[in-house]
């Protein structure tokens, strides 16, 4: 009897995960984008549009996940997750960020902005000393 309510249970988490998902096309789209397929309740959001999920049902370690933004479609990467989400994402913490008291919030702080490495806003330092090698340049004829 215990077997056919764990087979009956593996049947309600799908249908759980088919609902949040948008259904077997919302589905398709979610696995396309982020390779995986979860069921949970959305405990925030950030201002950048990412929301956060959690389900203790799932293993340590994978039971607290973030959807990102839609505007961001494939180009989504780990920097784009705020420093107040990041350590409840990463188990630093079990308090959320607006539930945070210990949290510092100063009007001196600068707004979060993710990594630009790669894009042409990309730091570029620049040296106003002389190089001490020189390319070589073929002879012109």
């Amino acid at each position: 009897m215990s077997f056919l309510k764990a087979y009956l249970n593996i049947f309600g988490n799908f249908g759980k995960v088919i609902k949040q998902n948008g259904g077997p096309i919302g589905c398709l789209k979610t696995l396309y984008r982020m390779d995986d397929l979860k069921w949970g309740t959305l405990v925030g959001e950030d201002k950048y549009g990412n929301k956060y999920y959690e389900n203790n049902y799932y293993f340590y370690g994978r039971n607290r996940w973030i959807v990102y933004a839609p505007y961001v479609h494939m180009n989504y990467d780990g920097s784009q997750v705020p420093a107040e989400w990041f350590g409840w994402l990463h188990y630093k913490t079990d308090l959320l960020p607006q539930n945070d008291p210990s949290r510092p919030k100063h009007k001196w702080m600068i707004d979060h902005q993710m990594n630009l490495s790669g894009t042409n806003q990309a730091y570029m330092p620049y040296s106003t000393t002389k190089s001490k090698v020189e390319p070589w340049k073929p002879p012109q004829c």
